[in-house]
């Protein structure tokens, strides 16, 4: 069977695809050339054997598979499907912040599940989710894209991002009897507060905690971009998610704020605008990774001067577009871990991809930049032993693409099939 990107499938035999279990269906992929992992060579034609979701074995050529269903990649090459460390599913581009106010959650949930199918259509079979619009949203779509109800990727979810009353991530640019109706609840002062808080969103499903360390660009807030948190605060949150078993992602801009939130030892640093050698030697010891998220500043700039942000949001665009250029250089100077992240919903989704380009004009190799979306990234959620490479036993999420992305990864632009969970998403 050749696999067709633009099938026209009705939606109902669609639904129930998607719906129905993967069960025991055998299916053989005849690959071109098979990319097993970021460090190695792509093979020669290959088969691969999948078994209930996952792979059993990558053979050279084509032997007698015995398949249930075959799917004919011959003229491509295949490689594990892709991990985007931050995104945004329930958020589209807009400025229009007073939104927040009108749209119902449903409608927050419409537009996560139309940017989980967009987003797995662009090869990412695995996301984390880094603070959604409304509760429940994104632990709803995780199970739906688990289960087979939505086309989607693998799901990792904070679910509700932790911030300081007033700060970058609390309700902010209304009214106060406004900003009290729609606050989500989860903004903290003083440690036992936040430590509340954190235990909170373990209790709602949150996979990990993500805070905001410092002031963002985004948001109504115009207090600057250094650090938002107590050192205290910041402790007590990492500590007693450490004791759930949850790891913390620390949006920060400013260098203190992200060199504090490295001391308190939370896992990545998402943006890392200003980071410098101190910072850099904080996250160095603590053993934190950077998602530098360069996609996310070249979507902001492209709606400068537009009126498409209010005053103070772009007062704060045009403090950061300069230095985002040179994030991920001045990172490797100082040898900190570098992890891919996109920021999607702040751009359109589905143009993760172009995150790689960015990542090679900071000076980082077509390998390591597949590296980062993949086995590395695959390390920072806890599942190296599940994604980011093809082998017997691992999840069958699987991409293919025209050339070869370890010799120039800008290919992954444009990916011509998808697997996730032994899927195929059309």
């Amino acid at each position: 069977m050749k696999f067709l990107s633009k099938l026209a499938v009705p939606a109902a035999a669609i639904a129930a695809v998607l719906s129905a279990p993967v069960a025991a269906e055998t299916i053989a992929i005849r690959a071109g050339s098979v990319i097993v992992d970021a460090a190695s060579a792509p093979t020669g034609p290959a088969t691969i054997i999948i078994e209930d979701g996952r792979i059993v074995s990558i053979s050279e050529g084509e032997g007698d598979t015995n398949a249930d269903r075959e799917i004919d990649l011959s003229d491509k090459t295949v490689l594990p499907g892709l991990i985007d460390l931050h995104t945004h599913l329930s958020g589209d581009p807009s400025g229009e912040f007073w939104r927040g106010a009108t749209n119902p959650p449903e409608w927050y949930t419409l537009i996560a599940a139309k940017n989980a199918r967009v987003t797995a259509l662009a090869g990412f079979t695995t996301v984390r989710d880094l603070g959604s619009r409304t509760d429940q949203v994104m632990q709803s779509l995780r199970r739906a894209t688990s289960d087979g109800v939505v086309a989607g990727p693998r799901i990792v979810t904070s679910g509700r991002t932790i911030a300081i009353v007033g700060g970058h991530g609390d309700t902010n640019g209304f009214r106060k009897e406004v900003n009290d109706a729609i606050t989500a609840d989860f903004a903290c002062t003083g440690p036992v507060e936040c430590a509340e808080k954190v235990r909170t969103a373990s209790k709602y499903g949150a996979d990990l905690i993500k805070i905001t360390a410092t002031g963002g660009v985004l948001s109504q807030q115009g207090r600057g971009l250094e650090a938002h948190f107590t050192p205290e605060e910041m402790k007590s949150i990492v500590d007693t998610a450490e004791t759930l078993g949850l790891k913390v992602a620390a949006h920060a801009h400013g260098a203190r704020g992200i060199e504090a939130a490295a001391r308190a030892g939370v896992h990545t640093i998402e943006h890392g605008t200003y980071i410098d050698e101190a910072a850099a030697d904080a996250m160095k010891a603590s053993g934190t990774t950077l998602v530098p998220t360069l996609m996310a500043y070249e979507g902001i700039k492209r709606n400068l001067g537009k009126g498409f942000y209010t005053p103070v949001v772009e007062e704060k665009i045009r403090a950061v577009a300069e230095i985002a250029g040179t994030i991920v250089e001045r990172a490797d100077r100082w040898g900190v871990k570098v992890a891919f992240g996109t920021d999607a919903g702040v751009f359109p989704h589905g143009e993760n991809a172009g995150e790689f380009a960015l990542l090679k004009a900071n000076g980082m190799s077509d390998r390591s930049a597949l590296a980062s979306a993949t086995t590395v990234a695959a390390e920072i959620i806890g599942m190296e032993n599940e994604i980011g490479r093809i082998a017997a036993g691992f999840s069958a999420d699987i991409i293919a693409v025209d050339g070869n992305p370890l010799a120039d990864v800008t290919v992954l632009e444009d990916v011509d099939f998808v697997m996730v969970r032994g899927r195929v998403i059309e």
